[in-house]
Order: structure tokens, then C-alpha cells, then sequence
């Protein structure tokens, strides 16, 4: 009798919590949400976050203000929202530089990117183009890979522990060959040298770099990504014009909520992200700048991260990828 009467107060109390849950998740957000980005202004973490916060913000009748925190590969944004509190309203817009890359190459850490947070949604992705100066003469992957054997070649980056410095040392690691690394502070100035010249080689987001591909500024030899861009049919991957099965470097952001979120909110901020990047108002502008909309559910995300991570650890180690 007992027995059931426990389980009789264990179940009313379960049933309680559940609708405290799902009554919160109705009222949420009660206040304006805060995104947290751990780049500068203007840049592309920036431009989705606001975008996505816009109408987000829209579409629930609350704001969701962007805060730029900037500074070693994210990790001071990542952080902040790690030990904030878990109801929601502060939220990390995070990259693979940050979550994938950065856990790799910075040995200590204040977070875990697996433990300390919940994924929301993984929102978008976008390849990067591997370039070369008009002036290099090599027209194929293999054909810079036959350079690069022959004498030492540098190749730019916007900066140590990014996409790009993962892209190139993957690259060499998987073909063999030395590349010098030349970090930036930021992809423009970069580009800007590797316009001119003074550094042949390059990793370069999409729709940075397309412009001056199609003005002949810059040649392209091949695409990050597993397959082939829609956008350049023509294009090869790096894996299959090299000849380096498992090259794969992508640039993708996503959103991450503090872990012990209720799940009930996290399936709300799931469902309203996944509703803005599917909205007329977003998802055209996400396409005009080369970004792929993704739109996973918070457990795609989540199973994503719990196998990438470990993944990303052995290649940054195999390759020996360092932050300096």
C-alpha cells in the first residue's frame, strides 16, 4: 500500500513538474534573449546572429540582442553563456572554430563544449574555396601538391586556431607537403595579400572570396566541402582532385543554450529557429551569401557534436595544429 501511494505522490509530482515546465516554455521568452558572439561586428557570426535574432525576435514578439564578446577564437563568448543561467535567455551563437577546433588546440579551457552547453540548432554552413595567385602555375590540386614538393609555399589565414588554419594544415597533413602559415587578423586583410601576391595560397570562405575568383583576381582549384557546391557544379571537392579522401573543413554556425536548459525551452528556441531560416525574410538572404541553411533539431546537433569533437581532436593532433 505504501509502495503505491509513493508511486501514486512520485507520478502527481513528475506530472507537476512537467506542466511547470511546459507553462514556463509557453511564456518563454518574458524578457529579451541575449546572443552572445564571439567575434567582432560586421563579421559572419555577427551577421547571422543578428539576422537570425531579428527574426526570431519577429516572430515571438521579444527582442534578442546580439552581444559581440571578441577575443581567442570565441572562447570568451563560449564562456560567458557556459555559466550563465540555464533558462534560456542567454544564448551562444558557436562556430567549429570555437567548438570543435579551439577544445583541440587550447589545453585549459573554462568549458566543455559537450558538457557545459545544449545545443539548439545548427543553422547554417558554408565551404570554403581553396585559391591560388594567378601567378602560381598549378591549375589542379595535384598540380600545387607537385609545387609545394618542390619548394616551400605559404598560404594565408584569418587567423591562428580558424577555418582556414584548419584547412591548410589539414590539407598538408593529408598531402604531405609543407605549407608555411601566414595568420591575419581577420579574412579581409588576408585576401588582400593574397590578391596582391605577397602570399600564393589561400582557404577562403565563399562568398568572400568569390568576387574576386570571378574577376579573375584569384584562381579556384578546388572546394572544402564533401561534395561539390550547387552554386559551382564544375568546381571539385579538395578530396577528390587531390586525391585526399576524408578532407572535409567547413565554416557552420549554430546556436547553444547553458546546459540543464529545460528541455521544454530548448525545444522552443529549436522550433522558432528552424521556423526563421525557413521564412521568406531569411533563408533568401542566407542564400545570397553562400550560406547552405541546415536547420537540425537540437538531438541532431547534439548527436553531431558528441562525434565531431573526439573526431576533431585526433586530427588536430595528428596534424599537430597549434594556436601560435
Amino acid at each position: 500500500m505504501n509502495f503505491t501511494r509513493r508511486t501514486v505522490l512520485a507520478a502527481s509530482a513528475a506530472a507537476l513538474a512537467a506542466a511547470a515546465l511546459a507553462a514556463h516554455a509557453a511564456g518563454f521568452p518574458d524578457k529579451p534573449v541575449r546572443i552572445a558572439v564571439g567575434f567582432a561586428a560586421g563579421g559572419g557570426a555577427d551577421i547571422v546572429a543578428r539576422q537570425l535574432g531579428h527574426q526570431m525576435g519577429a516572430q515571438v514578439g521579444q527582442s534578442f540582442v546580439v552581444e559581440n564578446k571578441p577575443g581567442a577564437t570565441g572562447t570568451i563568448a563560449a564562456s560567458f553563456v557556459a555559466k550563465a543561467p540555464a533558462d534560456g535567455h542567454t544564448l551562444f551563437l558557436g562556430s567549429q572554430s570555437t567548438m570543435l577546433v579551439a577544445p583541440a588546440i587550447y589545453p585549459k579551457l573554462p568549458f566543455d563544449p559537450v558538457q557545459d552547453f545544449t545545443p539548439v540548432s545548427m543553422l547554417v554552413s558554408m565551404p570554403m574555396l581553396l585559391v591560388v595567385h594567378p601567378s602560381v602555375p598549378a591549375r589542379t590540386v595535384q598540380e600545387l601538391v607537385e609545387l609545394a614538393k618542390k619548394g616551400d609555399l605559404s598560404y594565408a589565414s584569418a587567423g591562428a586556431g580558424g577555418p582556414q588554419h584548419t584547412a591548410g594544415e589539414l590539407f598538408a597533413n593529408l598531402a604531405k607537403i609543407k605549407l608555411t602559415h601566414i595568420p591575419y587578423k581577420g579574412e579581409a586583410p588576408a585576401l588582400t595579400d593574397a590578391i596582391g601576391g605577397q602570399v600564393p595560397v589561400m582557404f577562403s570562405n565563399l562568398p568572400a572570396v568569390m568576387p574576386y575568383v570571378k574577376a579573375g583576381k584569384l584562381r579556384a582549384l578546388a572546394v572544402s566541402s564533401a561534395r561539390r557546391h550547387p552554386e559551382l557544379p564544375d568546381l571539385p571537392t579538395v578530396a577528390e582532385a587531390g586525391k585526399l579522401p576524408g578532407f572535409e573543413v567547413l565554416t557552420w554556425y549554430g546556436v547553444f543554450a547553458p546546459a540543464g536548459t529545460p528541455p521544454a525551452v530548448v525545444k522552443k528556441l529549436e522550433t522558432e529557429a528552424i521556423a526563421a531560416l525557413k521564412s521568406k525574410e531569411l533563408s533568401g538572404k542566407l542564400a545570397d551569401q553562400g550560406f547552405t541553411v541546415v536547420g537540425s533539431t537540437s538531438q541532431q546537433f547534439a548527436a553531431f557534436m558528441k562525434s565531431e569533437v573526439p573526431r576533431w581532436s585526433k586530427l588536430i593532433k595528428d596534424a599537430n595544429i597549434r594556436a601560435d
